[in-house]
């Protein structure tokens, strides 16, 4: 079974006001780590830190980007940090609506 020497995979990240996609072209056994490296992503993106980035493929977080070796045609996506804790945001909207709803009653 011949496997091609090179592999072809996107890579992409998002903030609120400017989305990038970068298709590329690598070699066979590229990780993802590799492959965002070799995007040059970063330098259209200031401030964005790629050491210990969380990343995932097609929406699912990867926990160990370094050692994921990528297949032809997956997407490499490269996720901001979260700026609020998702509970902690539950919690907050939750109390808000329960204040909300207390003071329709009277």
């Amino acid at each position: 079974m011949d496997r091609p020497d090179t592999i072809a995979v996107e890579v992409v990240y998002a903030l609120a006001d400017k989305q990038k996609l970068l298709r590329l072209s690598v070699p066979y056994g590229t990780t993802m780590r590799e492959a965002v490296e070799r995007s040059g992503i970063a330098s259209l993106f200031p401030g964005l830190e790629l050491d210990g980035a969380p990343m995932g493929i097609f929406g699912k977080a990867v926990a160990r980007p370094e050692e994921r070796v990528l297949k032809d045609g997956e997407r490499v996506e490269i996720y901001r940090p979260l700026i609020a804790d998702p509970k902690e945001a539950r919690k907050q909207r939750a109390a808000k609506l329960s204040r909300a709803r207390a003071g329709e009653g009277g």
